[in-house]
C-alpha cells in the first residue's frame, strides 16, 4: 500500500479550506442535500457552463446499491 505524504496532506487541506472558504454555501448545500435529500429514486444532476459557454450535463437516479455504499460512507465519518 502506498504511504501518504505529511506535506501533501497539508498542502491538500489548506488548498481545501481556501476553496470553502471562497465558496461558504458548498457546504450548508453538502449538508442538506446528505440529510434531507438522498434517498432511492432521487436523482442527482450535475451541470458545468465553461467561461465560453459550452455546457455538459449528467444525471442519474440513486439505486439500493447506491443507498448502501452511501450508508457506509457516513459509517466511516463517525
Amino acid at each position: 500500500m502506498a504511504s501518504v505524504n505529511p506535506m501533501k496532506l497539508l498542502q491538500a487541506k489548506a488548498a481545501l479550506d481556501q476553496f470553502l472558504q471562497a465558496h461558504p454555501k458548498l457546504p450548508q448545500f453538502f449538508k442538506a442535500v446528505g440529510e434531507n435529500a438522498l434517498e432511492e429514486g432521487t436523482v442527482l444532476e450535475c451541470n458545468v457552463t465553461t467561461a465560453d459557454g459550452r455546457r455538459y450535463a449528467a444525471n442519474f437516479k440513486l439505486t439500493r446499491q447506491d443507498m448502501e455504499l452511501i450508508k457506509e460512507l457516513k459509517e466511516w465519518k463517525e
